[in-house]
């Protein structure tokens, strides 16, 4: 036994090399939520390893396990603004929220009850997917006392209402689903990066309850730092979510994804505007879509989990005091 205080940060590269030890997120410790030391937790980093809502490609289920492989080598300072977030706030990997492979509703109540939990507890999580279904129980479980507003990376809407005659719960439909619910505030809305085939009902939807939908070209167009600055208008200072799919960067950069579109932004490009979200007020942020069957390799999880590094910084900014 000891009585040596519990130590949040991350194992040290100088100790034990980048490639060997047991693979949490970032190398941080893990804390379950039934540890005596959950209660001094302010940011959770959580994999929700589910892909059933996937119509396409599917390995989704398997992005948090590479992405933890991927994440040993994120240092602990960030290059530009020079944030140290495991010195700022008590960072842990809570591990993979529970899930059910043959049972899509029975995971969304799975996993809405989890982040209830996470909420009840004062922890603010940055989620790993699995695909973007995964969003929709986790706004549940954020989103209890009023509707979020969102900023949104992604080259699809999803948004639209049903696929197959009538299936309402896939990773083309969470934010619909969420607004419906109330869980998001459509008005306090922003998607960046769509692009593909359009045309179809979920842009019209969008547009009609008052979504802000940014097009690739749009995005172009009008330049990176004016979009941002738009998003920051539009959530405004009230709380937020902030959800990145992969398949927003182009596939060029990030081809371990389910539904690839061409014609994305950079990784650069990717970071440079996630840095602009700096100050919101985010109650939470995932990151979803990387699909290891498609990119063995891990550059995609590489992308991803250097992005999540990103938004952790930002979530450093609102998490509760160490």
């Amino acid at each position: 036994m000891t009585d040596a205080p519990f130590s949040f940060q991350p194992v040290s590269a100088m100790e034990v090399p980048r490639f060997a030890g047991v693979p949490t997120f970032m190398r941080l410790p893990f804390v379950p939520l039934e540890s005596p030391h959950i209660a001094q937790v302010d940011i959770g980093l959580v994999g929700v390893p589910w892909d059933t809502g996937t119509t396409n490609r599917p390995g989704a289920r398997h992005g948090p396990r590479q992405l933890r492989d991927l994440s040993t080598m994120i240092r602990a300072r960030h290059p530009v603004s020079g944030v140290e977030p495991f010195m700022a706030r008590n960072c842990a990997d809570l591990g993979d929220c529970p899930v059910n492979p043959a049972d899509t509703m029975d995971t969304l109540d799975r996993v809405s009850t989890y982040f209830k939990s996470l909420k009840a507890a004062g922890i603010t999580p940055l989620v790993a997917g699995g695909d973007h279904l995964i969003t929709l129980p986790v706004l549940r479980g954020l989103a209890q006392n009023a509707p979020l507003g969102l900023v949104h990376f992604d080259a699809h809407t999803d948004l639209f209402d049903s696929y197959f005659s009538g299936c309402k719960f896939t990773h083309g439909t969470p934010f619909r689903r969420a607004i419906e619910e109330g869980l998001l505030d459509p008005k306090r809305m922003i998607q960046i990066g769509i692009r593909g085939t359009r045309g179809g009902d979920d842009v019209e939807w969008g547009l009609e309850q008052g979504i802000r939908i940014v097009t690739i070209e749009e995005l172009y167009d009008l330049g990176l730092d004016a979009v941002m600055e738009e998003a920051r208008t539009v959530v405004g200072d009230q709380p937020t979510y902030l959800s990145f799919d992969i398949d927003s960067i182009d596939p060029s950069f990030a081809p371990g994804t389910g539904t690839p579109e061409i014609g994305g932004f950079t990784t650069f490009e990717a970071q440079k505007m996630v840095r602009q979200l700096l100050g919101l007020n985010l109650v939470g942020a995932d990151l979803v879509e990387v699909s290891p069957p498609f990119d063995p390799s891990g550059g995609t999880a590489w992308v991803g989990v250097s992005l999540m590094f990103e938004i952790l910084c930002l979530l450093c900014e609102n998490a509760s005091d160490p």
